[in-house]
């Protein structure tokens, strides 16, 4: 069911040549509160729900479609950086996390982000490359510690947001659900690339008490694919192999294939909603606000993100409470909304300094799965919508 969603404000170009370069600007859990309150996090909030809002019912196309030059561009961008991965070999080094070539990655892309941005935007854009750069140079790691975690994926996404506030990318269905469908999976490829061959560490990793050891956007947006439709059930996550035509399909084979043991045991969340969670509505109401307290919540995970310019930081006026601007890109209250049958780690918000664990110890009911309830589920077929299995 298509949901009224907020619009997302555009910021002029003449505009842009006023505006302040971003800086660190989070140090304290005051910072990270005030952040919350103001116009960038709520872009943010507005252009996660558009994303999610365009491919529900929709499958990762298996066929060459037909973007955008903006998109086509940005996978461009995209290519050129995994081509460096085969030019920069890893070092002989003793390190269990790491590898040196890593950093030597990173300093390549620090001294022609400014070229890649000029190839990418139009020459009127000047004025954004230095508006968007600290975020591309944030998106695929810290060159320092040589991890990578949802801040950096955040990062990406907050660079993605850029465009669109500026209008490189349009906030309209079919280019909003290119970017989730075409430039997400590629993104989220390369930076799996990038961990394999450097060996990157996961950032700031709860380990098994954590929902992803790096990442947390392909859970929303493959549960908001699969959100109306009854056919695949939350539970067929627990039967491997899985198709890739799905986000959150991709992020679970992608723990497979990094992560050996029994599945509940190296990931209980992912189980835990599995067993517990009775729709893939649930599921994804619940993954935002997990994702809004656990990862944009943090300071240890936002201190890192450049604020400021097109990201307005605006302590000075704050703006009303995110769930006020959320109420605008939501539907009116129903049976299947109201807190009884909300996701039932929503049910009751832990504080955000209390262990990620906590969503769900207290309010997921432990369900064993059943055994040979289900079997793979097929490839679904390869058209713009979800059909029912034959995700």
């Amino acid at each position: 069911m298509a949901r009224q969603l907020a619009q997302l404000r555009e910021i002029p170009l003449s505009d842009i040549p006023a505006l302040d370069a971003p800086t660190l600007k989070i140090q304290t859990d005051e910072d990270v509160e005030t952040w919350r309150r103001s116009r960038s996090y709520q872009d943010y909030a507005i252009f996660l729900r558009r994303l999610n809002e365009s491919v529900v019912g929709r499958d990762i196309p298996t066929t060459q479609s037909s973007p955008s030059e903006a998109i086509r561009k940005i996978m461009a961008l995209l290519d050129s950086l995994d081509g460096w991965i085969d030019e920069i070999p890893v070092q002989m080094s003793p390190q269990r996390f790491g590898n040196l070539a890593f950093r030597t990655w990173g300093k390549r892309l620090e001294e022609e982000s400014d070229a890649l941005l000029g190839k990418l935007l139009p020459s009127n854009y000047a004025a954004v490359i230095p508006q968007v750069k600290p975020y591309l140079l944030t998106s695929f790691g810290s060159f320092g510690r040589m991890d990578y975690g949802t801040g950096h994926e955040t990062s990406f996404a907050l660079f993605l947001l850029c465009l669109t506030l500026t209008r490189f990318l349009h906030p309209v269905p079919d280019e909003e659900r290119n970017i989730v469908l075409t430039v997400f999976p590629r993104y989220l490829r390369l930076c799996w690339r990038l961990q394999d061959v450097y060996k990157l560490e996961p950032a700031g990793s709860h380990g098994v008490w954590g929902l992803d050891d790096s990442s947390f956007l392909g859970y929303i947006f493959g549960s908001g694919q699969l959100r109306d439709q009854t056919e695949i059930p939350v539970s067929a996550v627990l039967h491997p192999p899985l198709p890739d035509n799905n986000l959150y399909f991709m992020s679970i084979m992608r723990i497979h294939q990094v992560k050996h043991g029994p599945f509940h045991e190296h990931s209980s969340q992912l189980h835990s909603i599995a067993t517990g969670v009775p729709n893939w509505g649930k599921v994804n109401s619940g993954l935002f606000k997990m994702y809004e307290a656990e990862v944009l919540g943090k300071r240890v995970v936002v201190q890192h993100i450049p604020l400021g310019g097109l990201l307005q930081w605006d302590p000075a006026s704050p703006q009303p409470a995110i769930e006020a601007v959320l109420a605008t890109s939501a539907p009116a209250p129903t049976a299947d909304t109201l807190g009884a049958t909300r996701a039932p780690w929503a049910s009751a918000t832990p504080s955000r300094n209390a262990p990620v664990s906590s969503w769900y110890s207290n309010s997921l009911p432990a369900v064993a799965p059943r055994r040979g309830a289900m079997g793979p589920p097929a490839r679904p077929p390869s058209n713009a919508t979800m059909g029912p299995p034959a995700l």
